[in-house]
């Protein structure tokens, strides 16, 4: 087992001069919840799952705010900025790291990969190289997604991923859990959002549920709602939907 880049996250209290935490993001139940107790991260994989407005994203991005990385996609050496916005969040979130520190880091989310591909491209000078040496932009958005996480990926690195299944295929789900299990076997960790139950699949991974009024819950792959949801809709995809569409 690897040591933890991050062994875990909280909120630390408020300081003389904080803006006052109210509104969101602090009325998430997610957010409650770590202003009691920090949340173990896996030194491996750690999953967040949860509907959507449960605070999945919102914790992805205030932990990349956190640990320096760009809040909008990109590595902690990214500057870019499509517009200007406050990180409340991530300004109080407290990381306990561990010995180690990654060789490299990335935040992959697949809703700005476009503005981080933009960027790239802006930086010229071979900025590309190690993404595979072609514009992201002349790929697909699923082709570009697995560009970056082949080629710029590395050993010993710290990956932060919001909902990668948004860019990929089922097919190419599994191929991204292929390469995490390479990287993790070099060194990596991986903290990432998702409502994929192919990639709540990976061998022994943390999954995290956040709801309410729990706040944030440790399940077991067969206990996540993405996966119960799922299963039951493919033992009998018919009664399913005869369910969900019969009139009231």
């Amino acid at each position: 087992m690897n040591d933890a880049f991050l062994r875990s996250i909280a909120i630390r209290p408020p300081a003389p001069g904080d803006p006052p935490r109210d509104g969101h993001p602090w009325w998430l139940h997610v957010v409650e919840s770590l202003q009691e107790a920090p949340l173990e991260l896996d030194p491996a994989v750690t999953f967040l799952v949860g509907e959507n407005g449960s605070g999945k994203s919102t914790l992805i991005e205030a932990l990349a705010v956190a640990l320096g990385m760009n809040p909008e996609g990109g590595s902690s050496n990214f500057g870019f900025a499509t517009r200007a916005e406050d990180h409340p969040l991530g300004d109080a979130l407290r990381v306990a790291r561990g010995i180690r520190r990654p060789r490299t880091d990335f935040f992959l989310r697949a809703e700005s990969l476009f503005n981080a591909a933009t960027y790239l491209e802006q930086l010229g000078g071979g900025a590309l190289d190690s993404y595979g040496g072609a514009s992201l932009h002349a790929q697909s958005h699923g082709e570009s997604f697995l560009a970056v996480t082949l080629n710029r990926f590395g050993p010993d690195g710290l990956y932060l991923l919001d909902e990668p299944e948004a860019a990929l295929s089922a097919q190419n789900c599994l191929t991204l859990v292929r390469r995490m299990h390479e990287l993790v076997a070099d060194g990596s960790q991986f903290v990432v959002a998702t409502h994929s139950p192919l990639l709540l699949a990976y061998p022994g991974a943390t999954i995290y549920q956040l709801s309410s009024p729990a706040g944030i819950e440790r399940v077991a792959y067969d206990e996540a709602p993405p996966v119960q949801l799922t299963r039951s809709f493919l033992q009998s995809p018919d009664a399913f939907l005869e369910r969900l569409l019969a009139d009231d």
